[in-house]
């Protein structure tokens, strides 16, 4: 029953809430242990209250998860899990979350909050409601940046950087969806109802949107934000977004994958090289080049 629940609370996405180190990391508090400290607590509770809204995820999805050719291996749609165990886990994670948030910092605990809200409206409403799904996704993640950016006293840290964050998770959200379509085929709308809405075409068209918003954004951080190096060296970071964002089209298009973006990261190599580089040139460019 333990090893049910741990798997239900899903470890493995919990990466996704690294996005809250984002503003630690571009304010330049990388070696500022109480800001270190305090910014590891909120990605703590954040896996803790990204932990429950998956169970809730899981008890509202049972009967569908079960027609999935892979989501009826999760522990509660196979009979593993108890689901009073489970909505127990779920009311326990969250309140520990919020407790915990507002002995930290009662801004947190507003965002912790504002975060089990949209979720709450994502698992009984909005994920049947065509764009608004994929948007309350990408609004998951932006709370998350927020988290990090409420904890510590930031002085350099750009709004282009939510609105950056945004734009790369609404694309990676709607890789997510092009996958779905793509391994389900017509029966799609059987297992997820919001799949009859959407088709290939339109995912493209709204990822090209999305990739070019994501790249013009991060772009225009790198050279118009406030704080940055005069020297102008965070545009040297720019090649590494670029390829991280083809290379993951390209895994997405070309070698059918994208279902699970954690996955995708866990395995290709490229993109974990590119990854590090990624973060080593962001070290570099506003640690030691400034």
């Amino acid at each position: 029953m333990l090893s049910s629940l741990i798997k239900s609370m899903r470890p493995r996405q919990w990466p996704k809430n690294g996005f809250v180190f984002v503003p630690l990391l571009f304010d330049q508090k990388l070696f500022d242990p109480a800001g270190v400290l305090v910014v590891t607590a909120a990605f703590v509770l954040l896996c803790l209250m990204s932990s429950a809204v998956y169970l809730m995820n899981d008890l509202a999805d049972i009967e569908s998860d079960r027609q999935h050719p892979l989501k009826k291996n999760r522990p509660l749609a196979a009979g593993q899990l108890n689901p009073r165990v489970a909505v127990a886990a779920t009311i326990l994670l969250a309140a520990a979350s919020l407790l915990a948030g507002y002995y930290l910092s009662p801004a947190l605990a507003v965002i912790l909050l504002l975060y089990l809200l949209s979720q709450i409206a994502y698992t009984f409403k909005l994920k049947h409601v065509v764009l608004l799904d994929v948007l309350t996704i990408a609004l998951g993640f932006i709370l998350r940046i927020a988290a990090g950016v409420v904890v510590i006293e930031v002085v350099r840290f750009s709004p282009w950087l939510y609105v950056f964050g945004g734009f790369l998770a609404l694309f990676m959200a709607l890789g997510k969806r092009r996958a779905e379509l793509t391994l389900l085929g017509g029966e799609a709308g059987v297992h997820r109802a919001i799949l009859d809405d959407y088709n290939l075409d339109l995912i493209d068209r709204l990822q090209g949107i999305v990739t070019t918003s994501a790249i013009v954004a991060y772009s225009l951080y790198t050279f118009l934000a406030e704080g940055l190096p005069q020297n102008h060296a965070m545009m040297l970071t720019i090649p590494f977004v670029l390829y991280g964002v083809f290379r993951y089209l390209y895994l997405i298009h070309v070698r059918d994958e994208g279902g699970a973006p954690e996955e995708i990261l866990l395995r290709d190599r490229p993109l974990q090289i590119t990854l590090v580089s990624y973060f080593l040139m962001v070290f570099a460019a506003r640690y030691l080049l400034n």
